[in-house]
């Protein structure tokens, strides 16, 4: 089965659906059978690369509200393991980070690709850094498993960056519109930070869907000439 989850470095429930769904796929029986894939989306592709505060930056779009909405993500966050630092959070773009990701999936792997996301998620929310700073990115890489040289090199140039557009723009085109979102096997789209028991509840869905599929299609035997026997 492939899970592909669209998802911002800048999306604090981004933070909370990994590690819900991380946990489901702990306990689902087949999780070997699973690949995992994060695909890039951006909430703000307008914020600047010059980093500045977080909490001014929401406050003039969502006004004082924000506050309370910051009080109840902390508490979600203590329950998954997460200390969200609000107050200490930096407002990038978040481009760079997503070119680093595709670079790591493509290059090393899907399982080198979720130890950098969760690395950049822990910088942009509990560490309070500018993920949007080369120099910071490749020390994350580098601790992820991605090799320095190859890094630097990547991000001084645009490589990668009309790929990771390109995704961006596919994923609003097959109605993503926010995130975090979970696409199972190119078909069955989930919305939102599922609690980990609903994620269990769909990867197993999906699974005894996906086998009584198979079961009722015909076998290549049976299959020649351009059509299949019924």
């Amino acid at each position: 089965m492939k899970v592909e989850i669209y998802s911002d470095i800048a999306c604090p429930w981004c933070y909370v659906g990994k590690r819900r769904f991380e946990r489901a796929l702990a306990a689902y029986p087949a999780a070997d059978t699973v690949e995992v894939v994060y695909r890039p989306y951006q909430l703000a592709p307008e914020a600047s690369p010059q980093a500045e505060p977080l909490e001014p930056v929401l406050r003039r779009k969502f006004g004082d509200r924000i506050t309370e909405m910051h009080g109840r993500l902390a508490e979600i966050g203590r329950r998954e393991g997460i200390a969200f630092d609000f107050a200490a959070a930096q407002s990038v773009n978040t481009l760079l980070g997503h070119r680093l990701l595709h670079l790591a999936e493509t290059e090393y792997g899907t399982a080198v690709q979720a130890a950098l996301k969760n690395a950049l998620l822990h910088a942009y929310f509990v560490d309070g850094d500018n993920v949007g700073d080369p120099g910071r990115l490749t020390d994350l890489a580098v601790a992820a498993g991605l090799d320095r040289d190859r890094v630097t090199a990547y991000l001084a140039s645009d490589e990668g960056t009309a790929e990771v557009q390109d995704r961006i723009a596919e994923a609003r085109a097959m109605g993503v519109t926010a995130v975090p979102t979970f696409v199972f096997e190119g078909k069955w789209k989930v919305e939102g930070a599922q609690e980990a028991s609903t994620f269990l509840q769909i990867l197993e869905q999906i699974s005894a869907e996906t086998a009584a599929t198979a079961a009722a299609a015909p076998a290549a035997d049976d299959c020649a000439d351009g059509s299949c026997a019924v």
